[in-house]
């Protein structure tokens, strides 16, 4: 007599958080899908940020000459390069944390809006970093850099 295949009794995916309830060990995916709801997803997001300020305040300039001051135009041209990296940075952590979120929303309608919400804000940072030279010459324009 033939005994039934592994996984060919489990319930469909919208009875997976019952199924999680009444399971003793969850798989590791499950336990990461249980990390990114609530407060450890908040904590992770602030962990992170601290230590992205924390790397921004210790890097300084290593082996820099003095110069006499920098001009207009120079000041200009590092806020666009710092602009468009900090926007891409935050752009691509939103991507990731979106993406998770999406692989962790095990069919859950109310997870699935959160990710897709992230993954619109992070098309919306990429955006911004593609414009920010832009708006920033325009400031140069204003302030009459150009």
């Amino acid at each position: 007599m033939r005994t039934a295949l592994p996984g060919r009794d489990r319930p469909p995916l919208g009875d997976l958080h019952q199924d999680l309830a009444e399971r003793r060990h969850p798989t590791p995916y499950h336990r990461l899908a249980g990390l990114l709801r609530g407060r450890t997803a908040r904590r992770l997001a602030v962990a992170a940020a601290v230590v992205v300020l924390l790397v921004l305040a210790a890097a300084g300039p290593a082996f820099a000459q003095t110069a006499p001051s920098p001009s207009l135009n120079t000041v200009i041209d590092n806020l666009r390069t710092w602009l468009v990296g900090l926007l891409a940075a935050v752009a691509t952590l939103f991507l990731t944390i979106g993406g998770l979120r999406y692989l962790a929303a095990s069919g859950d309608p109310g997870q699935v809006e959160r990710a897709k919400t992230a993954l619109k804000s992070a098309a919306v940072g990429y955006a911004l970093a593609i414009l920010a030279p832009l708006l920033v010459s325009i400031i140069a324009s204003v302030v009459g850099a150009a």
